[in-house]
């Protein structure tokens, strides 16, 4: 099978176009607002603008990136709920952070206490055991 044939085919949806529109205030972030469009480049009524979120908090390890959507029918509504959102989006990072410190706490292997070789010690994949 050559390499052409493994690649997916990309292929952009013509009925599913957006014209972006950036907005910030140039202190806490950005909103996006895109907004739908034929593939002529003509407004498409029959959808809603989707609005989304765009900010980075400050931590200890530096600035971590937060993306998220507004649920909002207009500018105003996502500029009135930007702060909601923002909140919500570093809530659910913070929980998924702390769930994969957990489960990287979990993965230690200790010799000898069961590891991959069921409690034989020594090193994984080896079947080394030091007298």
């Amino acid at each position: 099978m050559s390499a052409q044939e493994q690649l997916p085919e990309i292929q952009m949806d013509s009925a599913g176009l957006y014209r972006e529109e950036t907005i910030t205030d140039r202190r806490v972030g950005t909103i996006r607002c895109l907004h739908p469009i034929t593939a002529t480049g003509d407004a498409d009524s029959s959808r809603s603008v989707v609005y989304s979120g765009q900010t980075q908090i400050m931590t200890p390890a530096g600035a971590l990136p937060l993306s998220f959507d507004i649920e909002a029918d207009s500018l105003e509504a996502a500029v009135e709920g930007y702060g909601d959102a923002a909140t919500a989006a570093l809530e659910k990072t913070m929980e998924e952070l702390r769930e994969m410190q957990r489960e990287a706490a979990s993965s230690i292997v200790v010799p000898g206490r069961g590891g991959p070789q069921g409690g034989q010690g020594g090193m994984p994949g080896g079947g080394l055991q030091m007298p």
